[in-house]
């Protein structure tokens, strides 16, 4: 697999410092071809405003929206398609500031790669871990190489509408799955309410949402995420809160009942899969997008 890019939303935003903004991502997602096998694989193409990467892919994890392990002028000598970055906004709050970022052109400008995609998530899997006995009715709370951080929607929009990516997810209460029926009902709940937060607070013209589906272990829950995220107007779905402590064997009947209930015509991308087993599982599933914990 190689790394991908991202979609497309419309609403309005009444962020200070972000008032003039205009995100205008056009992006197309095509299936291409289905699994003759029985299982859910299919095979895509991304196209973000010119830009096409086929799926499923890997995207290339980042730190402040550079590559790990391979410089800016090496990144031409990978796969042509190999244009996709995973970023996570969380790098971006300490320094510079969302003005400063959005005065430069967003993440393209500042990085000086206009000619890549960027795809904005709260979570890297790797470095910014969702922190669940911490998050409350008011934002999200993540441990972070800065230290504890509480994302609330107001504050994480102000971030996405600066950094201008390619794709971004609204804000997910992730937690584990060690939790209690009634904490996993509270998480989509919360997910539900900030999802409608983040498109009311999405730039004007654009639509490139990535409504985020939780419900950790529970199939019951993550029937009713998916339900609740595919009825809204998003341009895909991040499924959040795998890897993260659920069996291996468990994850299949929670992909499947995720799957069932989202349109097949708008990518889906995953994060917390870390072994190449894992990642087949989530091509089976039907997953088109997968972030890259496994080089650490």
């Amino acid at each position: 697999m190689v790394p991908v890019a991202a979609p497309t939303h419309s609403f309005c935003v009444h962020l200070p410092a972000v008032a003039n903004f205009k995100l205008k991502v056009k992006m197309k997602f095509v299936v291409k071809a289905w699994s003759t096998n029985g299982s859910r694989a299919r095979r895509g193409k991304l196209n973000m405003d010119g830009l096409e990467v086929d799926t499923p892919c890997l995207l290339l994890a980042t730190r402040k929206g550079l590559p790990h392990f391979i410089t800016p002028d090496l990144l031409h000598s990978l796969h042509p398609t190999a244009r996709a970055m995973q970023i996570s906004p969380l790098h971006f709050w300490d320094c510079p500031s969302p003005s400063t970022v959005e005065a430069i052109g967003g993440v393209h400008g500042m990085l000086s790669m206009p000619e890549y995609g960027f795809i904005a998530i709260p979570r890297d899997s790797v470095s910014c871990i969702p922190d669940p006995g911490r998050s409350t009715k008011f934002g999200a709370s993540f441990e972070t190489p800065f230290g504890h951080r509480m994302a609330k929607p107001v504050q994480y929009m102000e971030s996405i509408c600066a950094l201008k990516p390619s794709l971004w997810s609204s804000l997910p209460d992730e937690v584990p799955s060690w939790v209690s029926d009634k904490r996993n009902r509270i998480s989509v709940d919360r997910t539900t309410r900030w999802l409608d937060d983040c498109l009311a607070m999405q730039p004007t013209g654009s639509e490139s949402a990535l409504g985020a589906v939780v419900g950790g272990t529970s199939i019951e829950q993550r029937e009713r995420s998916a339900s609740e995220v595919a009825s809204r107007n998003v341009a895909g779905f991040w499924l959040a809160g795998f890897g993260l402590g659920e069996s291996i064997d468990d994850r299949p009947a929670l992909l499947d009942a995720i799957m069932r209930i989202l349109p097949e015509g708008k990518p889906r991308h995953i994060s917390g899969l870390g072994l190449p087993v894992e990642v087949l599982q989530g091509v089976a599933a039907g997953i088109d997008l997968f972030d890259s914990i496994l080089i650490f």
